[in-house]
């Protein structure tokens, strides 16, 4: 039976397996006298008892003693009922890989497999979760891969050959974690209530709650690029407008720190960056990076999908857990060092007027259809009946070749399963679908 995966990074520890990411908790613990809250339930209350609510356990994972524990005595103990109620929410009681973050230490790394003993799972394997999340995306011989935690971002340098992925060092850029950021817009927004409703809602630990709870969902509708928002105060509805292009400009000194920091990394290298999705959501932060980049938002899923097609080479023998960090390039995947493609070579695939350069793209079954403008990686289709991958892309020497692996297609209408070499003019579909998908050649003017 094929192992689940956990992806500890704070923000939310994520769980998986076949079906992708099926669920996610927090990293917040509130201790209320003997009532402990977790997980989600803990972080929409935690301004209400900010001296009862902890965040930053798996952040600063450690055996030093903490002052108002709340019958905590460490970060240490905290961290393991936060991961006892994730393995009985998330139905954990038989073999993990588990990814962690390059920003984990030796010393942290051993205090988790100490905690994951008493678990009712068992670790088979351990292994860098930014490369295993860049593991389907990888495209250059040079990859950086950014993320998000709570409360500091991520950039780890991974270096890539013909046949393996590897990680190499990891940087961490403190303050401008998602906590930092919500933080910051909730102040902004703060500025906006009382502005335009005479009301501050963080003089009010309920109002500050119920700001914090409610900034997501005025993130993800803003109407014509306003933020429309509302909170209740009793038996009044405080209403205020904010331009989504004002938030993003008082952001913009926490952007440049992360920018500055990419761009130090990325100096005379041909460098692709690859982005959690998480950290491409936020307001505005796409259209602050350099236009010169090969920018790639890695969906939540793709690390829970690399960790299970390589799960053999993460897991480890009976002499210990050892943390990978070098797996072979994914099964769809191939390292291009040609600069010279032969002309007759196509560069794209066209689905209706869209063109998506074959070096970036792979075709997968998603609800969402066409265009999801936060994975511009992927090609989504929706066809009934058919797995959620459906093929990817790869080039070798001047040739480029389709692999849907045991999936059976048309290319140019005769059936086809595996992997077909294509040509300028071919065409490929997917049984239960209309869409026809023809591969060209765009030429720089």
């Amino acid at each position: 039976m094929s192992c689940k995966v956990i992806e500890l990074n704070d923000r939310a520890i994520s769980v998986g397996d076949e079906r992708g990411v099926y669920f996610r908790s927090p990293g917040f613990v509130l201790a209320d006298g003997s009532e402990i809250l977790l997980g989600e339930t803990a972080e929409q209350r935690a301004r209400l008892m900010p001296t009862k609510s902890y965040n930053k356990y798996w952040h600063e994972l450690n055996l030093e003693p903490i002052s108002h524990g709340n019958n905590f005595r460490h970060h240490a103990d905290i961290a393991f009922a936060h991961l006892q109620h994730v393995a009985e929410a998330a139905d954990l009681d038989s073999d993990v890989i588990v990814a962690v973050p390059g920003s984990f230490s030796r010393q942290q790394l051993s205090i988790f497999l100490g905690l994951a003993q008493h678990s009712p799972f068992n670790v088979k394997g351990v292994v860098d979760s930014a490369l295993a999340a860049s593991l389907a995306a990888a495209r250059a011989q040079n990859i950086l891969y950014v993320d998000m935690q709570l409360h500091q971002i991520v950039i780890t340098r991974l270096n890539v050959d013909s046949s393996h992925v590897q990680s190499e060092s990891s940087i961490q850029i403190p303050g401008v974690g998602s906590q930092d950021l919500i933080e910051g817009m909730m102040q902004i927004a703060t500025g906006r209530f009382i502005q335009q409703c005479r009301f501050n809602p963080q003089h009010n630990a309920e109002s500050e709650q119920q700001l914090y709870n409610e900034l997501p969902s005025w993130l993800a509708n803003a109407d014509d690029g306003n933020l429309i928002m509302e909170l209740n105060a009793g038996d009044l509805v405080h209403t205020a407008k904010m331009p989504l292009g004002n938030l993003v400009e008082n952001l913009n000194g926490d952007y440049k720190r992360i920018i500055s920091q990419i761009n130090a990394m990325t100096e005379g290298h041909g460098t692709q960056l690859l982005m959690s999705q998480s950290l491409a959501e936020l307001p505005g932060f796409k259209d602050c990076l350099p236009s010169s980049l090969d920018i790639v938002i890695v969906e939540q899923d793709a690390l829970i999908d690399a960790c299970l097609e390589h799960q053999e080479q993460i897991i480890s023998d009976a002499s210990g857990i050892a943390l990978r960090n070098r797996l072979p390039v994914s099964s769809a995947n191939s390292i291009a060092t040609n600069t010279s493609p032969d002309f007759s070579a196509p560069t794209h695939l066209l689905h209706n007027h869209r063109a998506l350069p074959l070096q970036q793209v792979r075709i997968e079954n998603h609800q969402t259809l066409n265009g999801n403008a936060s994975l511009p990686n992927v090609l989504a289709l929706s066809i009934a009946e058919l797995p959620k991958k459906l093929g990817a892309f790869s080039q070798r020497a001047e040739e480029v070749f389709f692999d849907s692996g045991k999936l059976t297609y048309l290319h140019n209408g005769t059936s086809t399963t595996g992997e077909c070499k294509v040509a300028l003019g071919d065409t490929i579909q997917f049984q239960g679908s209309q869409d026809v998908l023809k591969f060209i050649k765009v030429q720089d003017v």
